[in-house]
C-alpha cells in the first residue's frame, strides 16, 4: 500500500447530527467520527454510521435514520440541511464540505425521526391545485393534442420537480403562521395550466392561486430558486402566475362571480 493510501485510510470525518427519537421527543445533537474514503457523499457517510453506530465518545447508540432512494438527485427523498444549507445528501460530496459536517432535518416539515421529515403538506398542496391531467374514462382516446417544441421545452423544466421540499424550506413565507402552499405548488399550477388538456381545470387552479393559500403570500425573497436542485425557474413561474392571478381576479370581479 502506498504512503498516500495509508494516509487516506487514517483520515476521519466528523459529523454533527441533529437527532430526534420520534415526533414527540426533544431534539439533541450527537457527533460521529467515521473513516474517510475517496469520493464519499453524505449518504455513504450515514451508511458507515449505520454499519457501526458508535458516537465520537465511543458509546454504542442507535443508528441514524434518513430517507434516500435513487442516489442520483432524481427522487428528492434525501433532502436535509447540510452545513446550514438545504440540499440533496446524495449529491453532497464530503471532499467539498467543511468539517464538522452538520446535518439537520428540514425545519419546515414535522420531524418523524432523526433526519426523516413528513413532506405530506407538499402532496396535499398538489391535490389542492389539481396537479394532474384529467382524462375521460379508461378507454383509448387517441393521440393527445399537439404541443410545440418551444412549449415542450418550457414545460419540461417544471416537470423535473422532485417534490423534494428544498424550496419550501428556504421560503420565509412557508411556516406555521402562514397558509401559503409554497413555490412548488404555485409553479406546478403554471405547469399544468400550460398543458392543452390541463387548461380545462385552469379555473379551479386559479381559484386556489388567488385564495388565502395562494400567490399573495409570496414575499419575492427568491430564496426558492437559489436552492432548487433542478434549477427550475421558480421566480419566473411565480412572477408570471402573479400576473395571471391579477387578470383572473379582475375578470372575476368585473363579471361579479
Amino acid at each position: 500500500m502506498s504512503e498516500h493510501a495509508m494516509s487516506a485510510n487514517k483520515k476521519t470525518i466528523r459529523l454533527r447530527i441533529k437527532r430526534q427519537k420520534d415526533a414527540e421527543s426533544a431534539p439533541y445533537w450527537e457527533e460521529f467520527d467515521i473513516p474517510y474514503r475517496p469520493n464519499m457523499n453524505v449518504i455513504s457517510a450515514l451508511m458507515e454510521i449505520q454499519r457501526h453506530p458508535v458516537n465520537a465518545k465511543g458509546e454504542k447508540v442507535s443508528a441514524v435514520v434518513w430517507e434516500s432512494n435513487c442516489l442520483e438527485e432524481v427522487c428528492g427523498a434525501c433532502s436535509m440541511k447540510i452545513n446550514g444549507k438545504v440540499r440533496q445528501a446524495c449529491s453532497a460530496l464530503i471532499d467539498r464540505l467543511e468539517q464538522p459536517i452538520i446535518l439537520e432535518p428540514m425545519s419546515t416539515f414535522p420531524v418523524e425521526r432523526d433526519l426523516i421529515v413528513n413532506r405530506q403538506r407538499m402532496f396535499e398542496g398538489l391535490k389542492k391545485i389539481r396537479g394532474w391531467i384529467t382524462i375521460d374514462g379508461s378507454y383509448p382516446l387517441g393521440p393527445g393534442p399537439s404541443i410545440s417544441q418551444e412549449e415542450q421545452q418550457e414545460a419540461y423544466k417544471y416537470a423535473t420537480c422532485m417534490t423534494c421540499g428544498c424550496c419550501l424550506e428556504a421560503c420565509p413565507n412557508v411556516n406555521d403562521r402562514s397558509p401559503y402552499l409554497g413555490p412548488q405548488a404555485m409553479a406546478q399550477v403554471k405547469y399544468f395550466n400550460m398543458h392543452p388538456t390541463g387548461k380545462l381545470q385552469k379555473r379551479e387552479r386559479m381559484e386556489v392561486v388567488i385564495g388565502e393559500e395562494g400567490i399573495a403570500n409570496c414575499g419575492n425573497s427568491q430564496n426558492c430558486v437559489q436552492v432548487c436542485p433542478k434549477n427550475i425557474s421558480l421566480t419566473t413561474a411565480l412572477a408570471e402566475l402573479n400576473q395571471e392571478a391579477n387578470r383572473f381576479a379582475l375578470k372575476k370581479w368585473l363579471m361579479g362571480r
